[in-house]
């Protein structure tokens, strides 16, 4: 068992040891005094940022969103050798979310039965933590209270979900949404703060893909939640950066 999350580990023995991208899950990071933002994929706890030429070449066309008093201001993030540049960051207030909805599709075979799945990564990052509405369609935003954050699927509040917040240490605490899709935490420590959950969808459905109609059976959608704490106790330090895979 590695140091980072069990959302990673309990999606990877879902899809399988040869889909060991699909256990990745992307996040957002702003690093201080920047004024823009990086999409990475890996995992956070691990100090793992997955590369080009690499697992990061598994990316489809992800999109983000800056949220702000402004309104919405849409990009195509540019694939940089070791993440997804976006033309903004977030100030004060703002959040931006980001998705990959064109992530290939794998096969997963259970005994004689092999199936289409779909990978739905997602990322917030978020500059406070006062109240804000779902944008994906697997969510987890601030619920306006110290700690507290609301997981919302479809829309809608998603309850008895298994929720997992990491720091760039590899300290990790496991939470589960209650029946309004609240979970809560202490975050005693200075710095940054992933919280990562996933939803496995057993539907059927189809998308447009580059060369037609795909079809799928499953959706495996994985979103985090970064926010960077200001203050509280001087922050652990990160392990080693962990080489990326190939």
């Amino acid at each position: 068992m590695t140091r980072t999350s069990s959302i990673a580990s309990a999606a990877l023995a879902l899809l399988g040891l040869a889909n060991a991208a699909q256990a990745h899950q992307i996040w957002i990071e702003q690093p201080a005094g920047q004024k823009t933002a990086i999409v990475r994929f890996g995992e956070f706890g691990d100090n793992l940022r997955e590369a080009s030429p690499g697992l990061l070449d598994k990316f489809g066309k992800p999109t983000a969103t800056l949220l702000s008093a402004k309104g919405d201001q849409a990009a195509a993030p540019q694939k940089t050798a070791t993440g997804f540049a976006l033309p903004f960051g977030a100030a004060a207030g703002d959040s931006i979310v980001a998705e990959d909805a064109g992530y290939p599709l794998y096969t997963r075979k259970q005994g004689d039965t092999e199936t289409r799945n779909r990978y739905y990564p997602a990322a917030r990052l978020v500059t406070s933590l006062a109240a804000q509405q779902p944008k994906l369609a697997l969510d987890l935003v601030p619920s306006g209270q110290p700690g507290e954050f609301k997981l919302f699927f479809k829309g809608e509040p998603k309850a008895k979900t298994k929720v997992a917040l990491v720091t760039q240490s590899g300290w990790s605490k496991e939470g589960h949404t209650d029946e309004q899709g609240v979970v809560k935490f202490d975050m005693p420590w200075q710095g940054t703060y992933v919280a990562e959950v996933s939803v496995n969808e057993r539907a059927p459905g189809e998308r447009q893909g580059a060369e037609g109609v795909e079809k799928f059976e499953s959706v495996s959608y994985v979103t985090s939640l970064t926010y960077v704490k200001s203050d509280g106790l001087a922050p652990l330090p990160a392990g080693p950066a962990a080489a990326p895979n190939k």
